[in-house]
C-alpha cells in the first residue's frame, strides 16, 4: 500500500462554476430585493436574512468538511494500527 495520502482537489472549471453560480445567485437575490415593491424596512429585513442564510451555509459547509476530514484521519490511524499488527503477526509461530 502507498503511504502517501491521496488528496482530492476540484478542477479549475468546477471552482469557476461554483464561484459564478454563487455570484449570479447573490446578484439575482439582491436585484429582486431592491426591485421589490415594499417598504425599506421589509427590503432591509430580507437583505439581512439573505446574508444570515449565506453565512450559515458557509459555516455548515465548513463544519461538514471538518468532520469528514477528522473521520478520514481516524480511519488512517486505525488502518495504520491494523497494518502494524499484521506486519508483526507470524502465522507460523506456535503459541
Amino acid at each position: 500500500m502507498s503511504d502517501t495520502p491521496v488528496r482530492q482537489q476540484s478542477t479549475a472549471a468546477f471552482y469557476g462554476q461554483a464561484v459564478a453560480s454563487f455570484a449570479v445567485a447573490m446578484a439575482a437575490t439582491g436585484i429582486g430585493i431592491l426591485r421589490l415593491e415594499a417598504s425599506a424596512w421589509v427590503r432591509g429585513f430580507l437583505a439581512i436574512a439573505v446574508l444570515y442564510l449565506v453565512t450559515s451555509a458557509f459555516t455548515l459547509a465548513k463544519v461538514i468538511r471538518d468532520r469528514q476530514e477528522a473521520g478520514q484521519l481516524v480511519s488512517r490511524v486505525d488502518q495504520a494500527r491494523l497494518e502494524k499488527l499484521l506486519a508483526e503477526h507470524d502465522p507460523f509461530d506456535k503459541v
